[in-house]
Formats: C-alpha cells, sequence, structure tokens
C-alpha cells in the first residue's frame, strides 16, 4: 500500500469517526420498560404522573394509597443557596427538585442563568427522590408531606457548612426527619434520614435514593459531537476490588441491571457533569438501572433493612455529588469517582496532556493559550517522527515526473505498472511506507487530545480572545475552519504528493481541504484551533526539512564531483 493511499484511510478514518458520533446524539435511546430481576430488597414502583406536574409517589410492589399527581407541586418549595449550589427542596418527599451549579452559566450568551442540572423543566427532566421503606410499604416517599422552620435558608458568611431539616409523621405515627448537609466550597452534601419509632413495635426500614431523567443533557450541545449520557456506577469484582462500569440509556432500555454488593456509587452521566448517590463505603447496597414507566430512565440505590425497635431511632447517612466533572476533585468525594472523567482507552495518554495543559493555564491564565502551547510541546516531542514523515515525502516529490512517467506508460497494465513502480523504489532505496508509519503512531496522541479537549469541564465556556469567547461552542463566525482549510491546502501543496496520484485521488485530495472546513465549522472551536495550530507546525516543520533535505542533497552532490 502506498503512503498517499494510507494517508486517504486515514482522512476517511477520521471523517469515519466524527461521522459516527454525530449519528450516536441524532439517534437518542428510546425508553423500553422491561422487567428486573427480583431481590430480597423492598421493590419501589412509581406512581402515575401527568406531564408538567412533579413526579407522584413511590409506593410498594403491593401497592398503598397512590399519590395524586401535583401533590409534590402543591406542597410548597424551600429555597437553599450556597457559595457553589442553588437548590429547590419540595415539600413533599423532601426531594432535591432543582439543582442551580453557581459559577456554571447556561450559555455565554446568558451569564446571569446558572446552568440547572437538576430541574423538572422539559426536555431536560431530571429529579433526586429519597426515603425510606419496609419490605411491604414505603414508609416515607413523595407523598409524604414535610415541614421545615424557614422556607429558604442560606449559607451565613464565614459558616462552613448548613443544615436543612425537614421533619414529618406519617400514616402509621412514625417520626421521619430529613437533614440536607451543605457545604461551603463544595457541590458535595449528605443526606441523613431519621427514623424514629413510637410505636409499640418493631419496625423494619432501609433507605434509598434514586435519580430520574429523560435522555436530554442539561445545557446547550454542540452538534456532530457526541458525548456520553447514560448512567455509570463502581462495580465491585470478584476479587474484591471495583470497576468502573457505564451504559447508556440505549443500552439500559433494552437490558435493565441491578447489582448487590459493598460499598461503589451510582452515577447519572453526562456532558461536563454527573450528579451521584454515594452510600456509606462499608454498607451492602443495590443498584439497579432501568427504564421509568412514567418519564426517562430510573437510577436507584437502597441500603439493607434495619430493625428499629419501639421507642428508638435510626439514622441513614447518604452521599450525594451534583456538579462538575473536575480533575484533582473527583477522587477525595469517593473512591474511582475521578473514572467519569473518561477518556477512554487512551486515558493513560490523556491524563498527562491534560496535567500539561492545566499547567500552561495556570501560567498564563488563558485556556486557549494553552492549547497552543500543549500543540507546540506535543508536536516538538513528536518532531523526529514528523521528520521521517517528511523526508519521506520530499523523496516522493523528488520522484513525482518520474513515477507520472510509468504511470502515463503502463496506464492500462496495472500489473506492469507496480511492477515498475517497485523497481523505482528498490533501485532508489526508497520505501512508500516510510512517511506512513509515523503518522500511525501519532493517531492515538491526535485521538487522545481530541478527548482532553472535548471532556474536560475546565475548558467549558472558556475564553481565548478577539471572537473566541467559548472555546466548547463552534467559531461563531467560522474564522478557524477557514483558517485549518487553508493550512490544509497549503500543506498539500507543499508535500506535493498529489503529483504522483491518480486523477481520483488528486481529486479527492483537492476537495479534502473544503469537505473538512465545512465539518469543522459544528465542531467546538478549541479543538479547531489545535488542528489549526498543529497544521501550521506542520507547514513550519516541512518547510524547515525540505530546505534541509535539498542541503544535504547538494553537499552530496558536491562531495561526489
Amino acid at each position: 500500500m502506498e503512503s498517499r493511499r494510507f494517508f486517504l484511510i486515514a482522512i476517511f478514518g477520521v471523517l469515519l469517526f466524527f461521522t459516527y458520533q454525530a449519528w450516536q446524539k441524532d439517534h437518542p435511546a428510546v425508553a423500553k420498560t422491561v422487567p428486573v430481576a427480583s431481590s430480597e430488597a423492598p421493590k419501589l414502583q412509581e406512581d402515575p404522573i401527568q406531564a408538567g406536574t412533579a413526579p407522584a409517589a413511590v409506593t410498594a410492589a403491593a401497592p398503598g394509597p397512590v399519590a395524586e399527581a401535583g401533590t409534590a407541586a402543591d406542597a410548597g418549595r424551600i429555597k437553599v443557596s450556597t457559595d457553589k449550589l442553588n437548590v429547590e427542596i419540595s415539600l413533599a418527599g423532601g426531594d432535591l427538585r432543582r439543582v442551580e451549579l453557581v459559577g456554571y452559566p447556561l450559555s455565554k450568551a446568558q451569564p446571569e442563568i446558572n446552568l440547572a442540572l437538576i430541574s423538572e423543566e422539559d426536555p431536560h427532566f431530571f429529579i433526586v427522590q429519597s426515603g425510606l421503606a419496609a419490605a411491604d410499604k414505603p414508609l416515607s416517599s413523595a407523598s409524604t408531606v414535610f415541614s421545615s422552620a424557614a422556607s429558604s435558608y442560606n449559607l451565613a458568611p464565614g459558616a462552613d457548612s448548613l443544615d436543612v431539616t425537614l421533619d414529618a409523621v406519617n400514616a402509621d405515627g412514625l417520626k421521619l426527619r430529613k437533614v440536607y448537609r451543605f457545604h461551603r466550597g463544595s457541590y458535595q452534601l449528605e443526606l441523613l434520614q431519621t427514623l424514629g419509632n413510637g410505636s409499640a413495635a418493631p419496625v423494619q426500614a432501609s433507605p434509598y435514593a434514586r435519580m430520574q431523567r429523560t435522555p436530554t443533557a442539561a445545557g446547550p450541545e454542540a452538534p456532530f459531537v457526541h458525548t456520553f449520557l447514560g448512567i455509570g456506577f463502581y462495580e465491585q469484582k470478584e476479587d474484591g476490588g471495583y470497576r468502573f462500569k457505564k451504559l447508556d440509556f440505549k443500552k439500559i432500555g433494552k437490558e435493565p441491571f441491578e447489582v448487590t454488593q459493598t460499598g461503589g456509587w451510582l452515577a447519572m452521566l453526562q456532558h461536563y457533569f454527573i450528579a451521584t448517590i454515594i452510600p456509606p463505603a462499608d454498607e451492602k447496597a443495590t443498584y439497579s438501572g432501568k427504564p421509568s414507566t412514567v418519564k426517562g430512565f430510573l437510577g436507584q440505590y437502597y441500603g439493607p433493612m434495619q430493625t428499629i425497635a419501639p421507642g428508638a431511632e435510626q439514622t441513614f447517612q447518604t452521599g450525594l455529588y451534583i456538579g462538575p466533572k473536575l480533575q484533582g476533585k473527583l477522587d477525595k468525594v469517593a473512591p474511582g469517582l475521578e473514572l467519569t472523567e473518561d477518556y477512554g482507552i487512551l486515558t493513560p495518554i490523556a491524563k498527562p496532556l491534560f496535567w500539561l495543559l492545566q499547567k500552561f493555564h495556570a501560567l498564563f491564565g488563558n485556556w486557549g493559550i494553552a492549547i497552543i502551547l500543549l500543540t507546540l510541546t506535543v508536536k516538538g516531542v513528536m518532531y523526529k517522527l514528523s521528520e521521517a514523515q517528511f523526508r519521506s515525502m520530499a523523496k516522493m516529490k523528488k520522484f513525482a515526473p518520474r513515477i507520472t512517467e510509468i504511470r502515463e506508460r503502463y496506464a492500462g497494465d496495472r500489473e506492469r505498472l507496480n511492477k515498475a513502480m517497485m523497481e523505482l523504489y528498490t533501485k532508489e532505496g526508497f520505501n512508500p511506507l516510510a512517511g506512513c508509519w509515523p503518522i500511525l503512531v501519532q493517531f492515538p496522541v491526535f485521538i487522545a487530545l481530541y478527548w482532553v479537549l472535548l471532556e474536560s469541564v475546565e475548558l467549558r465556556q472558556a475564553t481565548l480572545g478577539l471572537w473566541l469567547n467559548d472555546l466548547s461552542a463552534p467559531d461563531p463566525y467560522y474564522v478557524l475552519p477557514v483558517l485549518f482549510g487553508l493550512s490544509m491546502w497549503l500543506q498539500q501543496k507543499l508535500g506535493g504528493q498529489m503529483a504522483t496520484m491518480d486523477p481520483m485521488q488528486q481529486r479527492m485530495m483537492q476537495f479534502m481541504p473544503i469537505a473538512l472546513a465545512a465539518f469543522f465549522t459544528f465542531f467546538p472551536a478549541g479543538l479547531v484551533l489545535y488542528w489549526f495550530v498543529s497544521n501550521v507546525i506542520s507547514i513550519a516543520q516541512q518547510w524547515y526539512i525540505t530546505r534541509k533535505l535539498d542541503h544535504e542533497t547538494a553537499a552530496k552532490a558536491a562531495t561526489q564531483k
């Protein structure tokens, strides 16, 4: 296979890679109701819900009274504000109905509006419910109406934490308390659920928490860029260790899952952000994911059943994290949670690249400049590979007239054409594949950089300056895609590979800069910036190496005289 064919295949592979991602994004998951295997833990089913109302209560497998649609919405809301979160808690069930992430605007055009990761507004419907359940019925659910000492809470200046307490008495006369504990500078919170048994008989209770959402991400997403949307969990292996596992909603729609293990966590994942349920690490936990019978999908946790004696009370603790996937922070929230910042199989390459990107940002305070410097560094490290590639291209350009002559001479005889080409390569000591291997070696780095620039929340809405005020969104004026197309065209002219191609291949190569430039108008500007800068550096390297090779050839010719 000649180097030009390899190059065409590589370009086609890149286009196919991005086209497949675009197809995935344009064909979202469709929820299907599939039964889940039974378990000893209590089973919670959803109550009916009407469009535009809050989800109703969870009920037991043997249903009790069903809460009326809209009860949760009519019970009132508590508003909580910290330096990181703005939260709305429904008094019906004490559930999280809205969580805004302070410091993460919905868009550059609306900096005053925070992104709401948890929200009841369609099409991004996402709520977090919690409660206690006996083996045969819920003890607290979305139909349980709580009360609170205030309608709004604010983290006081100088305070490190804030407790929001909700109290209720259920139909059986059991005292229920929910405490949400917020922390300064953190997207992490604790949920403490207490059951006071004032009856004359023991009561069994199990804590549960579940996330219900539609398969639509919060906030705007760049077109033609597919990112993961689904459920992730930290699964315990047979040897006692753990591994990160994730399932998109399409797969969960076909194959619901349920696992029981010690420790771990369950998360709803989307581009840049996660919502996570984190039980105590030393307790048994059951995690499940399945289509909702009402709306969207469910990710659910329930803990071990415990017995509360008459006159006693029991507190159940569950951790929550609702926020961005910040590098270097998530591992302190829960073991393995940093794996949700997922760069795929190229993570060993991507992690050092992001570390270097952060260092450049720390020096200059600009993510755009950091991307440029990272590109310079990567191209510098790979200079020797690039040199081998460009030397091969220069030799190919030198042989172009002779190759053209051979093609014309044996135009109707493919076998004799290939034989003549191999004789030329052997005589001149030239290996047409020599320029292919450097491209092959650099390709994993290219893909790793792609995922770093695409997945890192630190780059969300980052600016370079001038007209580029959001590197995570497409270039609004298409300047970078046009510059990229021009740089690719210039690279082709300098390389001279097209002189050795047949007419069909030449037409394909001539069209490629236009096609890619048009394609990249839909891509985040940070990615196109990387590719444009990479092309500019490649052009400079190509020019330098070609001149160096010309001088070497001239010196060799002078020596032989």
